[in-house]
């Protein structure tokens, strides 16, 4: 089950909720103030690789688009 960050307009904070795939955009109250009208935010992520010489790699990440999470993208044009 992932988790999925939404974002409160009332409080303006940004919280994290573990809920399956099915939820993902079913409403979640707000735990500061209880305000039921959040959104689901965009959520950003990393992974890291290891080569055969022991480096450490990051790939992802975000810094490009919210389609493609990659560094430059063929479909926004972000580098």
């Amino acid at each position: 089950m992932p988790f999925y960050e939404y974002k409160c307009p009332h409080c303006d904070i940004t919280f994290s909720k573990l809920r399956p795939f099915s939820q993902a955009d079913a409403p979640a109250p707000c735990p500061e103030c209880g305000g039921e009208d959040t959104k689901r935010a965009i959520s950003l992520f990393a992974s890291f690789s290891k080569s055969s010489d022991g480096s450490t790699r990051a790939i992802g990440g975000g810094g490009g688009c919210a389609g493609c999470a990659s560094g430059a993208c063929g479909s926004c044009n972000h580098h």
